[in-house]
Parts: C-alpha cells; sequence; structure tokens
C-alpha cells in the first residue's frame, strides 16, 4: 500500500503516530451537528474514515451511532487507531484501491486528509463505493491566521513543505468537478486548541509529516526556531496554557444518483 502514498506520509507518519495524538486539536462541538444533519449519519448508516490516521476524527464517527470502517495505509498509525478503537474495523488501503463493494457504504469521510490523494481517480473510487445519494465528507483543522502570531508560526513550518500536498495550497479543488458528485458545498466552524505550548504548538508541527521526516539536526533546529517565537509573542511568552486558534473547513458532495 505505502507505494500509493506520498513520500511524506510513508516516511513522517511512521515515526509521529505518538506526537499526532498528543499535538493535533480535537474537532469543535458543531461537527456533531453537522455529521448528523448534513452528512445523513446515524444508526442506520454505514460510513468509511478514509485516511483515519490515528483515529483523531474516528470517535466522532462513532458517536453518531453508525458502522464506522477505518480505512488507512501507514502501518504505525492503523495500530495507534486500533488500540483507541478495538471495535472500529481497521483496514489496510487507499483512496484508490478501497477493500469494499460497490455501493455498499451511505457515506465517505476524510478528515484531515483529502489533499494527499485528491485526484478523479481517487473520487472515482470513492463514488463506486457510495451508494446512490451517498456522501462524501471532506474536513480540515486549519489555524487561524487573523491572529497575529499564527502567520509567524505557518511560515516557519510552510518554508520546508516541499512538494508536500496541502489543504490550503487549495491544490486539492483540481479534482472537481467530477462527473459522480454534485457540486461541493461548505460550513465553518472557530474553536481553540488548549493546553502546554509542548503539545498544542511543538507537538503539532513536529506531527507534520514533512517535518517528522526531517533528520533530527533539522527538527531540533525548527524546535529552536518555535520556542524563540514563542519567549517573543506576548500573547504565548511564558505560558504554561496557550490556546492555538483553528477554523474547522467541513464540505460535502452528494453522489449523483
Amino acid at each position: 500500500m505505502t507505494d500509493h502514498v506520498h513520500h511524506s506520509a510513508a516516511a513522517g507518519y511512521k515515526t509521529a503516530a505518538d506526537t499526532y495524538v498528543k499535538g493535533r486539536p480535537d474537532y469543535p462541538p458543531q461537527v456533531s451537528e453537522w455529521l448528523a444533519a448534513t452528512l445523513g449519519l446515524d444508526g442506520h448508516k454505514t460510513v468509511i474514515d478514509l485516511g483515519a490516521g490515528t483515529g483523531k476524527f474516528t470517535g466522532r464517527l462513532v458517536a453518531t451511532g453508525a458502522q464506522v470502517i477505518a480505512v488507512e495505509p501507514v502501518p504505525q498509525m492503523l495500530e495507534k487507531l486500533s488500540d483507541v478503537w478495538p471495535d472500529v474495523l481497521a483496514v489496510s488501503g487507499t483512496a484508490t484501491d478501497l477493500p469494499l463493494p460497490d455501493a455498499s457504504v451511505d457515506a465517505v469521510i476524510c478528515a484531515q486528509a483529502f489533499h494527499w490523494f485528491a485526484s478523479a481517480e481517487a473520487l472515482t473510487e470513492i463514488a463506486r463505493v457510495l451508494k446512490s445519494g451517498g456522501k462524501l465528507g471532506l474536513i480540515w483543522n486549519l489555524r487561524d491566521t487573523d491572529v497575529s502570531w499564527v502567520p509567524k508560526l505557518d511560515a516557519i513550518v510552510n518554508a520546508l513543505e516541499g512538494d508536500t500536498p496541502r489543504y490550503y495550497t487549495g491544490a486539492w479543488r483540481k479534482a472537481f468537478p467530477h462527473p459522480a458528485f454534485a457540486p461541493l458545498q461548505v460550513e465553518r466552524f472557530h474553536h481553540g486548541h488548549t493546553g502546554s505550548p509542548e503539545d498544542v504548538i511543538l507537538n503539532r508541527v513536529r506531527s507534520t509529516s514533512f517535518i517528522a521526516a526531517l533528520p533530527e539536526a533539522q527538527r531540533a533546529k525548527i524546535d529552536e526556531q518555535i520556542r524563540a517565537l514563542i519567549a517573543t509573542e506576548p500573547e504565548l511568552r511564558g505560558r504554561d496554557v496557550v490556546t492555538v486558534p483553528y477554523e474547522t473547513a467541513a464540505f460535502v458532495a452528494v453522489k449523483k444518483g
């Protein structure tokens, strides 16, 4: 499966599973309503958590009562997910090779993942497993750049992204429009990730695929840059607990009948 996974994900997430769990923010409460009202998830539905990672979003899907199938290509991430959600069916697979029958699920959700495999080929495969009228949900947590220090943090991270696919570039949108799906609709929510600077800032950056894939010396240099930023920003300096502001973008596209 790793032959179909971008090198940044294959290398970075192999070693970053622990920091991913510590550093990644949760999703805002409004997402529960979005899953029920917009995606239509309930105890009668089956949903794929595609690119499920360590299961950060899986609990949201379990809470809807739907049958959840987690699909993830990186073994280390899948192992973490199975530890946390032992009752969820967790399988190895990719967006272009889903181990499920035609028209077998009501929804496919890609949380913090679609940018990795955004292509007509992936959408065709997703449409194959969706029932007619089934829904594709795409959701991302993004640092809110309206807060003054966030663009400075992003600049440190973005300078190292290389050819890694990322949400903010908008390149993922080129996969749309797709003949199997109606146009994308979007809702946006705001929330914060509160905790120690070590977790909500440093571990969040360390869990970034292309950062985690770097040699140790380079990772240490990035830690130094971020600690220097924290030390100079009034909202962060000297604080044991900080809040990183986030915007959540939640998209849905319905499979045409």
